[in-house]
């Protein structure tokens, strides 16, 4: 098998507050290889997004921090670099697509320069030669006029220029990992198609690994080779995304999946959302965190944690080895 490029183990992020520790991010491990992308999938809180900032070293301090676990990239821990070397790393050769861009991008800068910056710094190349890259850049992700859009400003575009802007900056020094948050949220859906058609080309012709941050199932079931589903911070189901969609085991997944709507079924048939509220991070008992909104709850969800097992295959029966729930409810559905 190809050597993953990101392999994460154990991955606990805390953050401390007034109300007491928020365990964000809750023993999390996942690998992702070259050429692939993997979608990261849940509700708001779930922890999709601070485990992407803790891959990238941006946990803010004092009141957060990485408790432990591992964070291997190309064969290097990067829990063990200081700032210089992250710096060297984070921009370069790996590259994050934030979901907010006006809160991400320096309002006193140009885009162009924005754009220009980490060619310049990372590559090495002069600043003209960085400046015209950066107007093919924006070409590329389907801005009108890009070279003369070089000089205007973040107030000057908007939210959906600003969202292609963002992601121009992250293909700037062709990283081998980029992480996708929720790329396309301020798109219209035929520009979204093309942004995206753009990550998963350049995931499989250049051999970038892609970690994709959304709530779309319709983006997952399109783009998405493997998936990762969260809750309360802990991964609760991974899979293939053929075999997510083919045979979701985890309550929560199907919940996910039968609040949404589906064209190859019977419109007819109302949306069944999932009752509740996510948990409160502060207040997680000892056993799964989705107990109060599972209607198929047992005694032993209340006491224990349960562990990420192989899920049954529907015809032999055999634990898989590439499809894990975390639950204690182990027939079929």
């Amino acid at each position: 098998m190809t050597q993953p490029i990101l392999q994460v183990r154990d991955l606990t992020t805390r953050f401390r507050t007034d109300r007491g520790v928020v365990t964000a991010v809750d023993q999390v491990s996942f690998d992702v290889a070259p050429g692939e992308t993997l979608a990261i999938v849940g509700e708001s809180g779930s922890g999709k997004s601070v485990t992407a900032l803790s891959i990238l070293g941006l946990i803010p301090a004092p009141g957060g921090s990485i408790d432990s676990g591992e964070i291997v990239f190309e064969g290097q821990d990067l829990l063990r670099l200081g700032p210089r070397g992250m710096r060297a790393i984070r921009g370069n050769r790996i590259a994050m697509i934030f979901q907010e861009p006006m809160s991400s991008m320096n309002p006193a800068l140009t885009i162009g320069k924005q754009i220009a910056e980490p060619i310049h710094l990372h590559r090495g190349l002069p600043w003209k030669t960085a400046l015209g890259m950066a107007g093919e850049l924006l070409g590329k992700v389907q801005i009108p006029e890009p070279q003369g859009r070089l000089s205007a400003y973040p107030h000057q575009f908007s939210g959906g220029m600003r969202q292609r802007a963002m992601i121009a900056m992250a293909l700037a020094c062709e990283p081998r990992l980029i992480i996708a948050d929720e790329p396309t949220t301020a798109l219209d859906v035929t520009v979204q198609a093309q942004i995206l058609d753009l990550l998963k080309d350049l995931a499989e012709r250049m051999g970038t690994a892609l970690i994709l941050i959304t709530h779309d199932l319709g983006v997952v079931a399109r783009y998405a080779d493997r998936v990762a589903v969260m809750y309360g911070g802990r991964l609760v189901e991974t899979a293939s995304a053929e075999a997510l969609y083919r045979q979701p085991a985890h309550p929560y997944t199907r919940g996910l999946m039968a609040s949404v709507p589906r064209i190859d079924g019977d419109t007819r048939e109302p949306l069944v959302p999932i009752e509740g509220q996510p948990p409160d991070l502060t207040a997680l008992g000892p056993g799964c965190a989705f107990l109060p909104r599972c209607k198929q709850a047992i005694d032993q969800c209340r006491s224990a944690r349960p562990p990420l097992l192989g899920v049954p295959d529907a015809a032999t029966r055999q634990l898989s080895d590439q499809h894990f729930k975390a639950c204690f409810l182990h027939e079929l559905h």
